[in-house]
């Protein structure tokens, strides 16, 4: 390949949208500190630290790789359905949350469409949103109020300027804080021509919370992950639960078999093992306020919420991260949520958190907590 030939030039528009960070290592990054994806304890994402299903890894020795996947995952789409007690053709499967938010754009966003964001959260909704040509429209909650929403204020901001979509998350990443289901309904029956896409990736986390899901709202989008909660991140999978209208658009942009036949029978058999889920996630959040306690303990400022993640306040998190990076510990700086001065720390193990608090312990007079 001659390195020096003329390059066919992109979309002008895509190169103005900046790629999102993310949490999870990354091995060109840790060959610069001397590691190797092993040798790194990964605080910076939100998994079931318990790992899947022992179901899971007996149910992959069945995928059959010598021929293409069902592209509909129609095995999986019929058990979703059934766990969620909705239509069949109400469910999506996709490659991951990420996947099905790129679809929703895809299908829903044209140019110049407005999208409204509450801030911070999951950087994708307005990557998407800018890679199709929408306006970003954004709500910001301050940290000096928990970074708790408004919610009288939003909805003043979303009557006075009506938008064609708004992204939620429940709850929300990286505050933790849920979303109130009758706002919601309110929201969504006041402004019928919107779409409320509403990204559920961690709500497994918090067993109390209720789901959007139960609105039956026609223009109301659910997205659940399975990577998360029930630990399969190497495999990507993840669902919409929606209006059958909504449901056919995005499959009408997906591409065709990008859930792969390892993905649906590993999803298949977690789904039906809701045990593994139950008791992992209680071992989770007992794990995360063991941890919790012992940080502030020690002087840290985290703002904990129900999820088994959390943000903490260490002054300068980009230096935060490379230090701890130094030590073996990788966690998510967060100033890609606009919150420079915070980290985030997804719970793990009670023998790994201890070797963080171990850290900690070590690096807290060098920063201010």
């Amino acid at each position: 390949m001659k390195l020096n030939a003329p390059v066919f030039p992109p979309r002008p528009e895509i190169l103005a949208v900046a790629r999102e960070a993310h949490g999870a290592a990354r091995l060109r990054e840790l060959r610069a500190y001397g590691r190797t994806l092993d040798q790194v304890l990964d605080f910076s994402v939100n998994v079931n630290p318990f790992g899947p299903s022992p179901e899971v890894y007996r149910a992959l020795s069945t995928a059959r790789i010598d021929r293409y996947p069902d592209a509909e995952a129609l095995l999986l789409k019929e058990a979703l359905a059934e766990h969620h007690q909705v239509d069949v053709n109400c469910i999506l499967v996709g490659n991951g949350v990420s996947e099905l938010l790129l679809l929703i754009a895809l299908a829903f966003i044209r140019p110049r469409d407005r999208a409204l964001i509450l801030e911070p959260t999951y950087g994708e909704y307005r990557r998407y949103t800018l890679l199709m040509g929408g306006n970003v429209h954004t709500w910001r909650s301050r940290p000096e109020e928990g970074f708790r929403v408004s919610w009288e204020d939003a909805e003043k901001w979303l009557r006075e300027s009506p938008c064609h979509v708004v992204w939620l998350c429940h709850p929300n990443n990286p505050t933790g804080h849920p979303l109130p289901l009758e706002t919601l309904a309110s929201w969504a029956e006041a402004h019928s021509q919107t779409l409320f896409v509403v990204d559920e990736a961690y709500i497994n986390f918090v067993p109390s919370l209720p789901s959007a899901v139960s609105l039956s709202q026609p223009n109301i989008l659910v997205l659940r992950s399975m990577t998360k909660d029930y630990a399969l991140p190497g495999l990507r999978l993840g669902y919409a639960v929606g209006h059958p209208d909504i449901i056919r658009a995005l499959a009408q942009v997906q591409p065709p078999w990008s859930v792969n036949a390892l993905a649906q029978v590993a999803g298949l058999a977690a789904l039906q093992d809701q045990h593994h889920l139950q008791q992992t996630i209680q071992q989770t959040l007992a794990a995360k306020e063991a941890l919790v306690a012992e940080l502030q303990a020690m002087g840290w400022k985290v703002l904990a919420a129900a999820p088994p993640f959390f943000l903490m306040h260490v002054g300068n998190a980009s230096r935060f991260r490379e230090r701890l990076l130094q030590e073996g510990i990788l966690v998510r700086d967060g100033t890609s949520f606009g919150l420079p001065a915070y980290v985030r720390i997804g719970t793990r193990r009670p023998e790994e958190n201890a070797q963080l608090v171990q850290v900690l312990r070590q690096l807290r007079h060098e920063f201010t907590g």
